[in-house]
């Protein structure tokens, strides 16, 4: 059994030495392996300390030849600016005549691309280059220049504005083929003003062509009108108030929007963003001046004539202002040079409301001779009529009578410097105030005047009575004065007047009233039986029977002084001229006063003159119809 056991053992063993072996041999294969690494490794170390300076010169090469490639292009960039100078330079001094537009414009702005090109260089050795171009880009510029300004001459022919506001056709404009081709040219002119060195302020040099052109056209057109304005308003002295429409400003103005209207079409074609504005404040400059100085003439005149003409102040302001509206809301331009031309105008019209009140007084207060038979003055009229033809302009009253101020019309100091355009609510109160205030002013002055000059209270209350009817009736005929006199607060101002014209008639009537009044003694000897009785049929034989000697005598004065007065007062208001109005009133006021006293008087006492008519002249009927007659 021992034996097996070692076989066993032997096998064992013999693997164990395969093994050792087979280990061996990889240590020994595993030493190869790392000497050829070692070796591999110093190799390629070698081998990278000779290639890599070859590598990097190769990269400083690649960098090398691309900027060679950069420079070569730059260099191209710099050579076709100078050579469009000599492909361009004989299109543009040649001018646009010898070649299409098209191509002239073309031209120009290859040059102009060439000199921006130049300029962003900003290389020292491009200066003459950049010098060159930009003469031969401001030659091309004269050039069009030229033929900007001959196509626009073409179209300047002077026109009578009459014509199209008669047919009412629009203004003249220029053909569109026209103003298709001018507008490219107005491009170019202005983009080559843009360039090169000396820049300028970057207005459109067409800008100017074109306002010294169309200028002139505008103004010479409207001339006939500025001096038809002016011819207009030198009317005669006494042709009264100025009627509304009357001067030609009215038409001169609606002339002036039309060549304006026509003129913003024209230019929003031609130029573009803020050129337009400029180049129609430009062109519109010199008409806008003459007219402003029409203007100022037309004011000298009003200042002159104010009390008369002080309406065409107002008209002005009504059609200026309301065109400078129009003409801002289409054009977006000119509103404040209409303003400024209207100045003038609009002070006089707010100094002209005090001058109003002011020339009213003068005026009554220099009447030397007043009728004497009580007939009014010719002034009354023309206040009235005046006032009649101021309502007629409330649109521009509201403003300066609202910038004004309640009542500041009534002094020159109350004059304000500003003058808003918007208009107050309560403006038709405003205007209300002033026209009783001129009412009131005139009736103020001639009562006045009245009482220097009349001896008689008859004939100061006739006069009186005639002023106030004609300024009724002036209201009453006048639906605009009517509606600002109607409230009862300036009926009442305006009664006073009538109230006092009748008190100061009837004062004429009072010393003959008063001889109609006695004295009743209610208790005497005679006892309470020859009292009056109440109510009832007065008996003048039982009165007079009564009355003593000396009272009866008394009675008979009384008669016979009441009888002359009232003859004499008869006489008198006979001579006197009353409107028909005045002499109704008055003599109602007359009949109301002394019938009752006569037909008392009379009742008691007619008997003291047995029926003779020696006394008691009148009886009732025929006292009655007396003062009927009057």
């Amino acid at each position: 059994m021992v034996a097996p056991r070692h076989a066993a053992y032997a096998e064992e063993s013999a693997e164990v030495e395969v093994l050792y072996a087979n280990l061996d041999k990889l240590n020994l294969l595993t030493k190869k392996i790392q000497g050829s690494l070692v070796r591999l490794e110093t190799g390629g170390n070698v081998v990278k300390h000779a290639i890599g300076p070859i590598y990097s010169n190769t990269q400083s090469l690649q960098i090398t030849n691309s900027n060679i490639d950069k420079v070569n292009e730059a260099i191209e960039r710099l050579r076709k600016p100078l050579d469009a100078k000599g492909r361009e330079e004989g299109i543009i001094r040649a001018g646009p005549q010898s070649v299409e537009l098209s191509q002239y414009l073309s031209a120009m702005k290859r040059v102009e691309k060439a000199l921006l090109d130049l300029n962003a260089t900003n290389l020292k050795s491009n200066q003459k280059a950049i010098s060159e171009f930009t003469s031969l880009l401001n030659t091309g510029s004269g050039k069009l220049q030229e033929m900007f300004r001959s196509t626009l001459s073409q179209h300047i022919t002077p026109v009578e504005p009459l014509h199209y506001l008669t047919k009412e056709l629009p203004f003249p404009s220029m053909p569109e083929d026209i103003i298709s081709q001018l507008a490219p040219i107005c491009a170019a002119i202005g983009a080559a003003a843009t360039q090169g060195p000396q820049r300028g302020d970057g207005t459109n040099p067409a800008l100017k062509i074109y306002a010294d052109i169309r200028g002139p056209y505008i103004t010479t057109s409207l001339q006939n009108l500025a001096t038809a304005s002016l011819n207009t308003v030198k009317r005669r002295a006494n042709d009264g108030p100025y009627k509304q429409g009357t001067n030609g400003i009215g038409i001169y103005s609606n002339a002036l929007e039309g060549f304006v209207s026509t003129e913003q079409g024209i230019v929003v074609q031609i130029f573009t963003g803020d050129q337009r504005g400029l180049a129609l404040q430009a062109t519109c400059r010199s008409a806008l001046a003459e007219y402003s100085k029409t203007l100022r003439e037309l004011n000298q005149y009003i200042r002159a004539n104010l009390m008369t003409d002080c309406f065409l102040a107002f008209e002005i302001i009504e059609i200026v202002t309301a065109m400078s509206y129009r003409v801002d809301s289409k054009t977006g331009e000119l509103k404040s040079l209409f303003i400024e031309a209207l100045r003038p105008v609009r002070e006089t019209a707010k100094s002209s409301l005090s001058e109003l009140l002011e020339e009213t007084k003068r005026k009554a207060a220099n009447i030397q001779v007043l009728p004497p038979d009580g007939g009014t003055v010719p002034l009354v009229e023309e206040v009235m009529s005046s006032l009649t033809t101021l309502t007629g302009y409330s649109g521009p009253l509201a403003s300066i009578l609202t910038s004004l101020g309640d009542g500041n019309w009534r002094s020159k100091s109350g004059t304000s410097s500003t003058a808003p355009l918007d208009v107050s609510p309560d403006s038709s109160t405003l205007l209300s105030h002033f026209i009783l205030d001129m009412i009131e002013a005139l009736m103020i002055a001639l009562e006045a005047r009245g009482r220097a000059f009349h001896r008689s209270k008859a004939a100061l209350g006739v006069f009186l009575s005639n002023v106030f009817c004609i300024v009724d009736r002036s209201i009453r005929q006048s639906p605009e004065l009517a509606r600002y006199l109607g409230s009862p607060d300036s009926i009442a101002r305006i009664d006073t007047f009538r109230k006092r014209a009748t008190s100061t008639y009837l004062d004429a009537w009072k010393e003959t009233s008063q001889y109609l009044l006695d004295v009743q003694y209610t208790s005497r000897v005679a006892g309470a039986s020859n009292r009056p009785a109440s109510g009832g049929v007065v008996d003048s034989s039982a009165i007079v029977k009564s009355l003593s000697s000396k009272d009866k005598d008394a009675i008979k004065d009384k008669f016979k002084s009441f009888n002359a007065s009232f003859d004499e007062l008869i006489s008198r208001q006979r001579s006197l001229y009353m409107e028909r109005e005045v002499r109704g009133v008055l003599t109602r006021e007359v009949q109301g006063v002394l019938e009752p006293l006569y037909a008392r008087f009379w009742d008691r006492y007619h008997e003291v003159d047995k029926g003779r008519g020696k006394y008691a002249k009148y009886d009732k009927g025929s006292l009655s119809a007396q003062l009927a007659s009057m």
